[in-house]
């Protein structure tokens, strides 16, 4: 069955596909696929797909509450849904998926994602919730889907007690699948809750006879061997449980309770002597299993019933001894568990880059009260609740981080609010020696100036330094009385300064429309500069108006922000400390309910050790 990671993935990226039919034509017409037009929710994409889980949903929220998601606002929330899932957050992630998925998406999306929701549910223990969620699913699912939804109705209703129903479901199960497998065994194991053990013992034999391919089937057959042997003990059919029982492997995970079976099995028909031979097998193998415990109390009883009586008695005294050894190690794991530490050495030498729903524990702690622990973390509710409490950790040590964080804001903010008070005297002072308003009234006259030239063809105002001299120099030439002479060397002098003024004047004409135009480019790029500067003066005024109300903005920001920091801090210590208060209830719990069985299992040896002396006793006054 599909694990947690496969199954908030499949959310996640359910919700990132929100638009079905779109991406399906995209991907069927070759056209470009859809594109990302807000750049924060294309951050949160960037965080999600490197599985940084909390990021993506602090980025969420943050960009939710800007209003920055306009437009990927279903988007988003389906992707929060999703990722509210990986952290076990099922209520919440529900709430969005029933708002959104109702008509927001196609129909065979929607009821993959119920589908989902239901097995979510069926794990966190929500019969009903499960069930309500299967309610939704309006289409067949796809095959592989659709078996695996009917597999996991019927466990609801297994776990609900309604054996019938569940056999109802199940019992014209087609195909020779693996889900065919688990449909029989399921079958299988509801018959013989309601007392049927006749029929169930057909469907659970021919289960516990087939020819498996995988692992996973391999332990099925032997689930299967082991539930039908038990059941036909239970039901006074020793004989006909020994066979299943023989057919569970010496190695697999259920191989101590087949070989305590056996023993009973041979128990029952009074055959001590080779119920020995699986017992004895057992009290080698680890003393935390039930059946090896209870091995130890069968071995001297099988002893007694062979009259061998010393070695009874041995034998319990061993047990007893054992027992008594193994609840003071179970005493002083209790005592570390109480402790707390246990739970630090989990997180110890642990990176934290992994939270909720994916992570998994690698190895445990070292030391000698780790042989325990796989009996405690084979619960799944300590499993989530560990989870839980490291996903805790990881956000009192982000809220830290986050606490350092805004000491550094504030530093540069004081740094920045430093600077501006440094520059703004000399920008002050810049702005007071810069006369805009008299070059504006400049720029004005040269443009009425330059109009009256053009109106009047003024030619020679146009001119440069070098011509207006020259200008000047012909013009006071022909003023020179000398050249007033009518005699020959006087009237030539005259007709070259003639020649020369009247050259100097068609160059002037000639460029006249020229010089004109350049000037008047000027002159507009001047206006197009000097109106620029007046923004750009407006626009200073204005940042020096507003910038010390966007530092007091800033400052009630960053100093704000370390008194809700640390109220966080401290409801995340709260409930670290509920969460470890719970992880120890269900450890100390597991380990005291092994502690009790041990009791028990001691006074019945003290018992059975005191019975076997009594007979001992009376067997030898009757010698005397």
């Amino acid at each position: 069955m599909p694990s947690g990671r496969a199954i908030v993935s499949c959310l996640c990226l359910l919700s990132v596909l929100v638009g079905p039919t779109q991406v399906a034509r995209a991907a069927s017409d070759g056209s470009d696929p859809i594109v990302v037009k807000d750049p924060h929710y294309g951050e949160v994409l960037f965080h999600f797909y490197q599985e940084d889980y909390f990021p993506a949903i602090v980025r969420v929220m943050a960009a939710k509450e800007r209003q920055q998601l306009d437009d990927h606002v279903d988007e988003a929330e389906l992707l929060l849904g999703g990722m509210y899932l990986s952290y076990g957050h099922h209520l919440e992630a529900a709430q969005i998926f029933e708002r959104l998925l109702a008509d927001n998406v196609a129909p065979e999306i929607r009821d993959r994602t119920w589908f989902f929701l239901a097995k979510i549910w069926y794990q966190r223990g929500y019969l009903d919730k499960s069930q309500e969620a299967l309610g939704y699913i309006e289409r067949e699912l796809p095959k592989n889907l659709q078996r695996e939804a009917l597999m996991l109705e019927a466990q609801i209703l297994i776990d609900a007690g309604d054996y019938d129903g569940a056999i109802a479901l199940l019992r014209n199960w087609k195909g020779r699948t693996e889900w065919a497998s688990y449909a029989k065994f399921n079958v299988g194991v509801a018959l013989v809750r309601s007392g049927r053990v006749d029929e169930a013992a057909r469907l659970l034999d021919d289960l516990g006879d087939l020819n498996p391919f995988n692992e996973e089937l391999t332990s099925l057959r032997d689930k299967a061997n082991l539930a039908l042997g038990y059941a036909l003990l239970q039901d006074g059919q020793p004989t006909a449980a020994k066979s299943p029982l023989q057919r569970v492997r010496l190695e697999g995970p259920f191989s101590n309770k087949a070989l305590l079976g056996v023993g009973w099995a041979d128990a029952e028909v009074q055959n001590y002597q080779r119920a020995l031979v699986p017992w004895m097998e057992l009290r080698s193998r680890d003393l935390l299993d039930s059946a090896v415990q209870e091995s130890m109390l069968a071995i001297p009883y099988a002893m007694a019933k062979l009259d061998s009586i010393n070695q009874a008695a041995d034998h319990y005294l061993n047990a007893i001894e054992a027992f008594y050894e193994e609840t003071n190690r179970l005493d002083r794991t209790i005592r570390h568990i109480e402790s707390g530490d246990m739970f630090e050495e989990f997180l110890e030498d642990d990176p934290l880059d992994s939270t909720g729903w994916y992570w998994r524990l690698e190895e445990l702690p070292e030391g000698p009260e780790a042989r325990y622990l796989f009996h405690v973390l084979a619960t799944h509710e300590f499993q989530e609740g560990l989870k839980n409490y490291r996903d805790l950790s990881y956000l009192y040590r982000n809220l830290d981080d986050w606490q350092q964080n805004v000491d550094v804001y504030a530093n540069m903010l004081e740094t920045r609010k430093e600077a501006y008070a440094q520059r703004l005297p000399r920008v002050q002072d810049a702005l007071g020696r810069a006369d805009l308003d008299g070059m504006v009234s400049r720029k004005l006259e040269y443009d009425s100036l330059l109009n009256n030239i053009e109106q009047s063809r003024d030619w020679l105002a146009l001119a440069t330094r070098s011509e207006f001299e020259m200008w000047g120099e012909i013009t006071g030439l022909e003023n020179t009385p000398a050249l007033r002479a009518d005699i020959p060397e006087a009237r030539e002098v005259r007709d070259k300064i003639a020649l020369l003024k009247g050259v100097l004047q068609w160059q002037l004409e000639r460029d006249f429309g020229d010089r004109l135009w350049r000037i008047r480019r000027n002159l507009r790029q001047a206006g197009e500069a000097l109106v620029a500067t007046q923004r750009s003066r407006r626009q200073i005024d204005e940042t020096m108006r507003l910038e010390p109300l966007r530092f007091e903005e800033l400052s009630d920001r960053v100093y704000g922000l370390g008194p809700r920091i640390e109220s966080r801090k401290m409801q995340v210590e709260d409930a670290l400390s509920k969460q470890r208060v719970f992880l120890q209830s269900i450890a100390v719990g597991e380990l005291q309910a092994q502690k009790q069985r041990l009791d028990i299992y001691t006074v019945q040896a003290r018992f059975a050790l005191a019975a076997i002396y009594d007979i001992a006793a009376t067997v030898g006054e009757v010698s005397e």
